[in-house]
C-alpha cells in the first residue's frame, strides 16, 4: 500500500509539472505571438495612425503581461529558495489599497465592472514591507476582476479590530468548487488547467499572496459558496502601535538592519525551542538571544512536554518547533500542547520549521495547530520578521 500511493503521489507530481510546463509555454508564447506578429507587419508595411497606435498599444499590452509572467516566476523561485526580502516599516493600508485600485480601475472599467471600496483613512498601522503588500493588494484585486464576469461587482474593505486589521475582497465572479478550496493557494494548482480555459495565468498568484502575508506575520483564507457564488479572500495583518512622525519617517530599514540594531525586541519574552539537531538548537538559541528572549531549548516532544506540564512561572510566549523529530514527531508535540494550553486558558502562538515545504504540508500543519510555517533553510532575517510579528512586537524599539 505504501509503495502504491507512492506512486500515485510521483505520477500526480509528474501530471502537474507537465501541465505547469504547458501553460507556462502557452502563457509565455501567446503574448510573444502578438508582439512579433505586429512588429513585422510595422517594419514591413504602412498603417495608418490609428492602426499604429493599436498596433503600439498591443505590443505594449503584451509586454506587459509577459513581464508579470516573468515577475511571478521570479518571486515563486525567491520563495522557494528562502530568498524574498522585506523592507519593514510602520505603515498604513488605505493609501496602498488606493494604488492599487489605480491600477486595476481600467480592467475593470472595461469589463463594466463596479469597483467599490470601503475603508477609512485614518486606520491603524502595521508593520510591513509597502511594495509586497500593495503587491499582495493588487493581485487580489485583479484576481477578482479577473474571474468575475462582465457588470459584475468586486468591492474590497479595510476592517479593523482591537487586535488585528483585515483586507476583504469580494467578488460576484464564478466562485471556486468546495473540492479546490483547500489548494486556491498551491502553487501552479488551478482549477481549470485543460487548454479550452477561459482565463490565463500561471497559478501563482494567489499562492506569492499566501507566502508574502505569512512573512508579514498574517493570515489569508479564502471563502466561497461554490461555484457561480462568488470568492471572498480576506488577509489579516496584526496591529501595531501609533508611531510618532519621526519614528514614521526613519523606520524604513531593512530586515537585516532591524534585527540587528534592536538587539532588545524581543527582551521580556521566553521562547521555547524544541529540534533534535543540536546546530539548529543553537543556531536558534543565539539568533533568540540577541534579540533580548529567553529561550528554553529542548531535544524531544517529550521533554517538551514534561517542561509545560511542570512550568507554573515560566510559561513560554512562544513555541518554535521542528515537526521530524523521532520518536514524537512535531504534530504529536502541537497535539499536546493545544490540550495543555486549553485546561490552563493559555494562548501560546506556535511556528513549525520543517523541510518539507510543501502545501499539502503547510495545510496539515496550520489544520494541527500551528499558526505559521518556517520552511528549512532558516533564513536568519525573514524568521524574525515572522516572531517579531507573531508576537507583537514589531512596534517596539
Amino acid at each position: 500500500m505504501r509503495e502504491q500511493t507512492a506512486r500515485a503521489d510521483a505520477e500526480a507530481a509528474n501530471r502537474m509539472k507537465d501541465e505547469f510546463l504547458a501553460t507556462l509555454s502557452h502563457e509565455l508564447r501567446t503574448p510573444l505571438n502578438a508582439i512579433l506578429g505586429w512588429a513585422q507587419l510595422l517594419r514591413t508595411r504602412k498603417f495608418d495612425p490609428d492602426t499604429i497606435n493599436r498596433a503600439l498599444e498591443t505590443i505594449e499590452r503584451n509586454a506587459r503581461s509577459q513581464t508579470q509572467l516573468v515577475g511571478d516566476i521570479l518571486d515563486v523561485s525567491r520563495i522557494i529558495r528562502g530568498k524574498v526580502r522585506l523592507n519593514i516599516r510602520s505603515i498604513r493600508l488605505s493609501p496602498l489599497i488606493e494604488a492599487a485600485l489605480d491600477s486595476v480601475r481600467p480592467a475593470a472599467e472595461a469589463k463594466m465592472i463596479d469597483l467599490q471600496a470601503i475603508y477609512d483613512s485614518t486606520s491603524q498601522p502595521i508593520s510591513g514591507d509597502p511594495e509586497r503588500i500593495q503587491q499582495v493588494i493588487w493581485n487580489l484585486l485583479s484576481n477578482a476582476i479577473k474571474f468575475t464576469p462582465q457588470n459584475g461587482r468586486v468591492e474590497v474593505q479595510l476592517l479593523q479590530g482591537s487586535r488585528s486589521i483585515s483586507i476583504q475582497v469580494s467578488d460576484t465572479g464564478r466562485g471556486i468548487n468546495p473540492k479546490f478550496l483547500p489548494h486556491v493557494f498551491d502553487r501552479f494548482r488551478q482549477a481549470d488547467n485543460s487548454i479550452t480555459r477561459s482565463h490565463g495565468g500561471l497559478g501563482l498568484g494567489l499562492a506569492i499572496v499566501r507566502h508574502l502575508v505569512e512573512l508579514h506575520g498574517g493570515t489569508v483564507q479564502a471563502e466561497s459558496a461554490g461555484e457561480g457564488q462568488g470568492a471572498t479572500f480576506t488577509v489579516t495583518f496584526p496591529l501595531v502601535s501609533p508611531p510618532d512622525s519621526e519614528t514614521a519617517e526613519s523606520s524604513s530599514l531593512s530586515l537585516g538592519q532591524k534585527t540587528t540594531c534592536h538587539p532588545d525586541k524581543l527582551a521580556g519574552l521566553r521562547i521555547l525551542v524544541v529540534d533534535d539537531e543540536a546546530d539548529t538548537r543553537d543556531f536558534l538559541t543565539t539568533l533568540l538571544e540577541q534579540s533580548g528572549a529567553t529561550v528554553i531549548a529542548l531535544e524531544s516532544t517529550r521533554m517538551a512536554v514534561d517542561f509545560l506540564t511542570g512550568a507554573t512561572d515560566q510559561i513560554p510566549n512562544l513555541l518554535v518547533s521542528d515537526i521530524h523529530m523521532p520518536e514524537e514527531d512535531g504534530y504529536a508535540l502541537i497535539r499536546q500542547v493545544r490540550a495543555i494550553a486549553s485546561d490552563r486558558n493559555l494562548i501560546l502562538p506556535a511556528v513549525a520549521l520543517t523541510a518539507c515545504a510543501g502545501v499539502e504540508d503547510r495545510t496539515q500543519l496550520l489544520l494541527a495547530g500551528f499558526q505559521i510555517h518556517v520552511p528549512k533553510p532558516i533564513d536568519a532575517e525573514e524568521f524574525m520578521a515572522v516572531i517579531v510579528n507573531l508576537t507583537g512586537r514589531a512596534s517596539s524599539v
